[in-house]
């Protein structure tokens, strides 16, 4: 299956654009350069296109087998964050002292990122973040939960909602349709019309975090439109679009159009029907510094929080009020620190054990029947 090389440079521009978006809000920036930097939901939600794309074209390597998918996930997956939440979990107990920082008002971004205290219900949430399903839980239940100990990982849940019920929908829908992917599409556009009512219907204590998937399964569905897309099913594309922008535009997210416009142009780059403009865009996403941070986007993502926390607590400290000094350290530490971080897990904990999970996966892979295999010569 060819390698999308656009996309992983996206993958690691978005990356790369969350670390910054957690890192501006605590510097005295001027709000001509925080003010871009607000988005960083924005990116999570191209996130989730991206895996719309990449999970079902990952299942139809695996002949959509669920073994193999799910090793080959979990080995992708969970080591590198058990690792990151291993050390997030003590890192909860750092303060997230903002009277060393003066400079940060009470309604700053910045108030949002960094967890604070030790979680009420720390088993349970603890429980739910080893086995990915915090973005289960309603509020009135676990209030915090989707972003108590590592505040990144929400996402991850709902990643793993999205990987089960693709695979149990692909398979229930027969792997071997060729309209199996705009039907998928068209389900997830369901669903999230459904969590869209849910929210908008449900007393409080019954309503769920963004971590739930029918709060977001509008841009998975993209994604598996894009898939079709690049196997040449080129209609459905354009009204799954439409119908993802209307969903936004319907729950008020009109600062959010322009992820799905966004990454359609990425889309065009990679397939490389945008002309002139499109060649630039095409060889700035091919650029070798994106194609790395794409490689190291997943524990880039994960452990930027961690890090910065703990280096903003000290730096506070140091800084004794000064918003010059504490920015003179923290931009770049905030910076370089994870991107260091991110490319020392990726090469010794989630590159190995991503290689022996798919080297395992290749093996749990169902083998056609012998009268198959004879056919096919």
């Amino acid at each position: 299956m060819r390698r999308l090389e656009c996309l992983d440079g996206v993958r690691g521009l978005l990356a790369v654009y969350v670390m910054l978006s957690h890192m501006a809000p605590f510097a005295a920036l001027p709000a001509w350069l925080t003010q871009p930097l607000s988005h960083g939901g924005a990116a999570v939600d191209m996130f989730f296109i991206l895996s719309g794309l990449v999970i079902p074209r990952s299942l139809q390597s695996f002949g959509w087998a669920s073994r193999p998918f799910l090793v080959a996930r979990a080995t992708r997956i969970f080591p590198a964050y058990l690792l990151v939440l291993a050390v997030a979990v003590p890192v909860q107990l750092v303060p997230a002292d903002f009277a060393a920082l003066p400079w940060i008002g009470p309604e700053s971004q910045a108030r949002g990122i960094w967890s604070q205290g030790w979680p009420a219900h720390w088993g349970p949430e603890l429980l739910a973040h080893l086995t990915m399903t915090h973005g289960l839980f309603p509020t009135g239940l676990l209030p915090d939960v989707w972003v108590s100990f590592l505040g990144a990982a929400w996402s991850l849940s709902t990643e793993w909602q999205f990987y089960v019920l693709v695979l149990l929908a692909g398979r229930w829908l027969r792997p071997d349709r060729r309209d199996l992917l705009p039907l998928l599409a068209l389900g997830f556009l369901a669903l999230a019309a459904a969590g869209a009512a849910w929210q908008a219907a449900a007393p409080p204590a019954w309503e769920f975090s963004r971590a739930f998937l029918p709060l977001k399964a509008h841009y998975f569905a993209l994604g598996i439109a894009s898939a079709a897309l690049l196997q040449g099913q080129v209609r459905p594309y354009l009204p799954i679009l439409g119908a993802v922008l209307g969903l936004i535009a319907a729950q008020g997210g009109l600062d959010k159009l322009l992820v799905p416009l966004a990454w359609t142009l990425c889309l065009g780059a990679e397939r490389a029907q945008l002309g002139a403009a499109g060649a630039w865009l095409a060889r700035f996403l091919r650029a070798r510094p994106l194609l790395w941070c794409g490689a190291v986007s997943y524990p880039l993502y994960l452990v930027n929080e961690p890090i910065q926390k703990p280096l903003g607590f000290v730096l506070g400290r140091l800084a004794n009020g000064d918003a010059l000094v504490f920015g003179l350290f923290w931009v770049p530490l905030s910076i370089g620190l994870p991107l260091a971080a991110a490319a020392l897990l990726h090469r010794h904990v989630e590159d190995p054990a991503m290689r022996w999970g798919h080297a395992l996966a290749r093996r749990l892979r169902p083998r056609p029947a012998p009268h198959l295999a004879e056919a096919g010569g």
